[in-house]
């Protein structure tokens, strides 16, 4: 199952349906739920827990029956939005009605890398390009992810440039660029810097909001990652 998301389908709805396309060339249905919502991350961020804890409740009731049927996966390609999801069952284990929900649907929860890793992508045709990959906070400090993304890009044919202070926030952090515009702005200057310093064609990253965030900026393109394949 392939969440649409809220933001992302809005911006750059592009993203989900190359991760479709991608999925049907490797034999994988991607079902979508068009009126999913959004995941509670903002709200919840924000410190509105209870909107964005009934805006978790309400995603799962949405895709509730697509997990009864079966589904072997939820995959988010906003890894933003994925590391909410993930933590759903945590978050939502006091709630009599939904922590059983949310435990399971959190289970099923993945982000799209954590699916191709495990696929014979040798049949995906693509053009190889040398590529900074971006690694958004919440793919490597908060799905633990780091380097899984980076290895299945090197295993396609595509050259990654060495990315100094890889592990540094962006600025884009939700809407941190937003509150924070100053700060977020010297972030940003700063992690451009790293990944331009290699002379890239392009930027990839996994997450809307840096994607923007970045883009808004950089000399070269910023693509999520998925586009590329």
């Amino acid at each position: 199952m392939l969440l649409d998301g809220c933001v992302q389908q809005t911006l750059a709805p592009s993203i989900n349906a190359s991760a479709a396309h991608v999925l049907d060339q490797l034999g994988i249905s991607a079902i979508r739920q068009p009126d999913a919502g959004c995941c509670g991350a903002l709200n919840y961020h924000l410190s509105d827990q209870t909107g964005g804890l009934d805006f978790m409740r309400q995603l799962i009731d949405s895709c509730w029956p697509h997990i009864e049927s079966g589904v072997e996966a939820i995959i988010m390609t906003a890894s933003g939005c994925g590391a909410m999801l993930k933590d759903y069952g945590h978050l939502l284990q006091n709630d009599p009605v939904y922590a059983e929900k949310a435990e399971r649907f959190s289970t099923l929860c993945k982000d799209l890398s954590e699916v191709l890793v495990n696929e014979d992508v040798s049949r995906l045709r693509i053009r190889s390009r040398k590529i900074a990959f971006q690694s958004p906070c919440s793919l490597q400090h908060g799905q633990k992810l780091n380097g899984q993304t980076e290895a299945l890009l090197s295993k396609l044919g595509f050259s990654l440039t060495f990315v100094d202070e890889a592990h540094l926030c962006c600025g884009s952090a939700g809407t941190y660029s937003i509150l924070q515009p100053e700060i977020a702005d010297q972030l940003r200057t700063r992690k451009l810097n790293h990944l331009l310093q290699s002379e890239p064609e392009l930027i990839a990253t996994a997450n809307i909001g840096c994607l923007l965030h970045l883009r808004e900026k950089s000399c070269v393109p910023v693509m999520h990652w998925i586009e590329l394949l």
